[in-house]
């Protein structure tokens, strides 16, 4: 899947917030050894500096593009691309931080004690990812994949939620985790401008199917799911458009 880093970053307020509280939530003083999995364009890892300026931080992600940006910000961490699902330091380190990344990948009761495994002892993992996929903003992407010309290309990108309820995560940390703590939020964010449920999906999961698409399909399948959304999420009459948007959050020390 292919990354544009502006179309990501026209929302970065709201998708920096959770990375920002996920970052409160990790109970390290001095952490020497930190690594962004899944860092994109490193605002997150740019955080992690300013809280601990002495500590060595790698920034990882799979996307040349994103790591571009990241790198120009923030040119004293160490950025590799790679991929996450693979990826493994040479070292074990103190803390694994991963905002909005893992939710990409399969396999969560193999991958998830792995991670764990690359820590040191009282070192934390650290994850957020969405959880907002039976809401119609991803809903309605299924149902216009299902209703038109670009069908046999789109059905096969339509997966089951690809985070698990929280009893699961759970259960796949406890065995090898010493302390877990697992909550969601709802955040409610307030949007404005033309069509920004739209806007916001097109920087995310949208992408999936943009991708898979030739025009002139991409084009007529993108209109098809925006006069959807923007049904399902109406403009109020103070030019707000109100997106509900829940999150997962899992801080586990080894």
């Amino acid at each position: 899947m292919s990354w544009d880093p502006t179309q990501y970053l026209a929302f970065a307020d709201h998708r920096q917030r959770p990375a920002l509280e996920l970052l409160t939530r990790v109970p390290l003083d001095a952490p020497q050894h930190v690594v962004d999995l899944g860092c994109g364009t490193g605002s997150a890892t740019r955080a992690m500096r300013r809280r601990w300026p002495d500590a060595d931080l790698v920034g990882v992600d799979g996307s040349p593009d994103m790591l571009d940006r990241a790198r120009a910000d923030l040119p004293d961490a160490t950025w590799i691309e790679a991929d996450i699902g693979v990826w493994a330091p040479g070292a074990p380190v103190d803390l694994l931080y991963s905002n909005a990344a893992l939710h990409w990948l399969d396999g969560h009761p193999g991958l998830f004690p792995k991670l764990a495994g690359h820590l040191t002892k009282g070192g934390c993992l650290a994850i957020q990812m969405p959880a907002n996929f039976t809401a119609p903003s991803h809903q309605l992407m299924y149902d216009v994949a299902l209703d038109g010309p670009w069908r046999p290309t789109l059905e096969p990108l339509i997966v089951d939620p690809p985070t698990a309820p929280m009893a699961d995560y759970y259960d796949i940390l406890s065995p090898v985790t010493a302390e877990i703590d697992i909550w969601t939020v709802e955040y409610l964010q307030a949007l404005t401008g033309e069509n920004p449920v739209a806007e916001f999906t097109k920087g995310t999961w949208l992408r999936r199917f943009l991708d898979a698409l030739d025009e002139p399909l991409r084009s007529e399948f993108e209109a098809a799911y925006r006069a959807r959304i923007v049904d399902a999420y109406p403009r109020r009459e103070d030019g707000v458009t109100l997106f509900p948007f829940r999150r997962l959050f899992i801080v586990a020390i080894r």
